[in-house]
């Protein structure tokens, strides 16, 4: 029940998100309705941070507690957060076509980021690799607390080095019209319930798939010393 009011409130946030950004917020003066999709840029590219953030908090957790349940969620969080960095990465290269002349330049946003969506796809191509479920927890949580460090790099990108790419929040607010805010706002927090959904429905299915995983190793062990009645 839980997970259906957050799906409801979700869907109704999002809808409310493209109905501000696509109809009522202005157009920008320079980039046009390219510019719309901006909203969605940034709401992908906040909420692939925040999952990240919690592969990080889990993994330290499950380092701490050795508790199963936070190897869920950062596995969870690491699957949910490739999503979202992939949308960021796929609208950002749309606009920078149309704004830039080119699918994709070296900038030192845009590298981080795609160094971010690198980094947990290997998360998730490591734990694929490693069976025995305490050892890949381990290695995972390592993985992921390592690999976070290119977060606050990709975010504060804009800040330390020379970039093309616009920057949203400056020392003196918002780095853009006050008529644009809702659409952003609503974009947000509409993503942030998406995630959060996405996060527990997942780590439901992979806590499922991992009893299933440990009794198929059980009923091997148990075939190998010929264990049974």
């Amino acid at each position: 029940m839980r997970r259906a009011g957050l799906l409801v409130l979700a869907v109704v946030l999002l809808l409310a998100a493209l109905v501000e950004a696509l109809v009522i917020a202005p157009t920008e003066a320079e980039m046009g309705d390219l510019q719309r999709i901006f909203y969605f840029h940034v709401a992908s590219a906040w909420a692939a941070f925040l999952a990240f953030f919690v592969v990080f908090l889990a993994s330290v957790a499950y380092l701490r507690t050795r508790a199963v349940l936070w190897d869920v969620f950062a596995a969870s969080a690491a699957e949910t957060g490739v999503v979202f960095v992939s949308m960021a990465l796929v609208s950002g290269s749309i606009w920078a076509r149309s704004t830039w002349g080119t699918w994709w330049t070296w900038d030192p946003r845009l590298t981080t980021t795609l160094l971010l969506w690198l980094i947990y796809v290997s998360y998730l191509v490591m734990r694929g690799m490693v069976e025995e479920g305490q050892r890949r927890a381990t290695f995972a949580a390592v993985f992921g607390i390592v690999g976070f460090v290119d977060a606050p790099i990709a975010f504060m990108s804009i800040r330390w080095w020379r970039t093309m790419h616009p920057t949203v929040l400056t020392g003196g607010g918002f780095n853009m019209e006050p008529a644009m805010l809702p659409a952003l706002f609503l974009s947000l927090a509409a993503f942030s319930f998406i995630l959060l959904y996405l996060l527990l429905l997942r780590a439901g299915l992979e806590r499922s798939q991992q009893e299933v995983t440990e009794l198929r190793r059980h009923i091997s062990w148990m075939d190998e010393r010929g264990s049974w009645p």
